[in-house]
Formats: structure tokens, C-alpha cells, sequence
């Protein structure tokens, strides 16, 4: 199957998808040591526990809840986020690696409950977005997707730099990053 069909995109197979990618996020983030779990490849670059705070605070305040609004009530004005505020104002470097993790993949299968449950949404429902225009529920969907593997590549971006940082063997075998 394709995720998309004569330029439609197939809602369904997006939100398996999105239910695959919660076991990838499970894998590479399970048993992280706290003190890889706090590294950073560089001052200005997030470690993995300020993704994982990422991704929890995402998934419960931007995605789910911006297809919602979208599905429910679009005419309305969406709540305002600022994810790189939340990385100082909500802490994130004084969490939890392990409870954050446990706590971003519980919202997803809330999410993935959720969006199973849906009966005949109107993924054409949009919401006037004020930069980006018309943002349909299907749109925000899609980009949650899209969320999800910008993330899954940074996890694994960060976990290749901390083993090229602390091996002392050379990874040039392994092939070009």
C-alpha cells in the first residue's frame, strides 16, 4: 500500500505509522544511561532528554491537539505554543530520562487510541493558520509523521556522536555519516 493516492493521503496508513514509530522511539530511547541521556554533542545542540521532553510536550499540546481543534471546532483560535521556550521554562534538563520516555509513549497510544476512534473524520477541516495559511487536519497529520522522523534521525544523529566521542576505535569503516 501507498501512503498516497492520486495526491490524497491515506489518513490510515499515516496513523500505523505513526503507532510503528512509537516502538522505534521505545528502541532507541530504552535503557539510555542518564549520563548519555544528558550529553551534548555541542552548547547550542539538545541532548536526548531535552528531545523526549520534546516529543511528550508535541505530541500532548501540538499534534493531537491541533488535529482535534481542526476535526471539532477550526473557526476557532488554536493555543498558542512556544516549544523553545518550553526547553528552559519547563525545565527539561531537571527531568526524568526514563520517566520522560515512559511518559512521551504513553501519550502516544493515547493518541493512536484516539485517532482510531475517530468515526468518518473530515480531514479536509482547516484551520486559517496566521503564517502558514490553510492547515487542514489531514496537513497536521501528515506533519506529525513528518515530526516523528526529523526526531527519530536526530535520536540516532545524537547516538552516533556520542559513540564517535567516546570509542576510542575509528568508525570510518562503518561508512560515511
Amino acid at each position: 500500500m501507498r501512503l498516497y493516492r492520486k495526491n490524497k493521503m491515506n489518513q490510515a496508513l499515516i496513523i500505523d505509522e505513526l503507532s510503528r514509530n512509537a516502538c522505534g522511539f521505545s528502541a532507541l530511547l530504552k535503557g539510555t544511561p542518564d549520563n548519555q541521556a544528558r550529553w551534548k554533542p555541542s552548547s547550542n545542540q539538545w541532548c536526548l532528554l531535552e528531545v523526549v521532553c520534546h516529543l511528550y510536550d508535541e505530541e500532548r499540546e501540538d499534534f493531537r491537539a491541533r488535529v482535534k481543534h481542526c476535526l471539532k471546532n477550526p473557526e476557532s483560535p488554536m493555543s498558542p505554543i512556544d516549544p523553545v521556550s518550553w526547553v528552559k521554562d519547563r525545565k527539561y534538563l531537571e527531568q526524568d530520562f526514563g520517566k520522560k520516555s515512559n511518559s512521551f509513549l504513553k501519550e502516544r497510544d493515547l493518541s493512536i487510541k484516539w485517532l482510531e476512534s475517530l468515526e468518518s473524520p473530515d480531514w479536509e477541516n482547516f484551520h486559517d493558520h496566521p503564517t502558514l495559511g490553510k492547515m487542514s487536519a489531514g496537513k497536521f497529520l501528515s506533519n506529525w509523521l513528518a515530526h516523528d522522523y526529523i526526531h527519530l534521525r536526530q535520536i540516532n544523529r545524537i547516538r552516533y556522536q556520542y559513540l564517535n566521542e567516546f570509542t576510542e576505535d575509528s568508525l570510518k569503516y562503518a561508512g560515511d555519516w
